[in-house]
């Protein structure tokens, strides 16, 4: 999905690669984490990904790719990286939250989005969101159109081939149905906790369940 780059100040080692469509003859339910939430379990040791809440993009046999939901940026302003990648206008007639989407590509933008609006490139998640990569939809968001509701991130996270599903399997990551109010609103301290109570499991017993031999 090539797209919107801005200038970056340290080079990012991509650890997994993003993955394609899905091969033929792949059976629908090896792809059932599209359109889900991970949940990283209190037991995280990556501190990348400690308490993180990631939106699976796409899930398929030759890998996974998702989205950290609660990860926000306070540097650059959406102003401030538009003005950076050149599009008008500045300053914009509306604007989008920016977060740190993941650890791979992390100078490349990437927008989560509701799918009322989606153009030439963009990837249908599902009925209702969409993963937009192009110029064209933050020149639709400074215009004042867009969709409704969307996040730019810096970078994603990405799993090889069976690599995310062997991280499940080793009890790493939970993973839950997604809602809109989890993924774009601002309350980005309770979503891990938010996405915690949507499987009603409390972190707490779960923390006291990891520390035991």
């Amino acid at each position: 999905m090539p797209g919107m780059r801005r200038k970056s100040t340290h080079s990012a080692k991509p650890d997994a690669r993003q993955p394609g469509p899905p091969r033929p003859g792949f059976s629908p339910e090896e792809t059932a984490l599209t359109g889900q939430v991970l949940i990283a379990m209190p037991s995280m040791t990556d501190q990348r990904f400690a308490q993180s809440v990631i939106y699976v993009c796409a899930h398929s046999g030759d890998g996974a790719m998702g989205i950290v939901v609660n990860r926000p940026l306070a540097s650059p302003s959406f102003s401030e990286l538009l003005t950076q990648l050149n599009v008008e206008p500045s300053p914009p007639a509306r604007a989008i939250r920016l977060g740190q989407g993941g650890p791979v590509d992390n100078a490349r933008g990437f927008v989560l989005h509701t799918a009322d609006w989606t153009g030439d490139g963009s990837l249908r998640v599902d009925d209702q969101l969409a993963l937009t990569a192009s110029l064209d939809i933050l020149k639709a968001i400074a215009e004042g159109g867009g969709p409704q509701q969307g996040l730019l991130a810096l970078g994603y996270a990405g799993w090889g081939p069976g690599q995310l599903d062997a991280e499940i399997q080793q009890n790493t990551w939970l993973n839950a149905p997604a809602d809109l109010g989890l993924l774009f609103d601002t309350d980005d301290a309770t979503k891990w906790r938010r996405a915690m109570a949507k499987l009603r499991v409390d972190p707490l017993l779960l923390s006291s369940a990891a520390g035991r031999a």
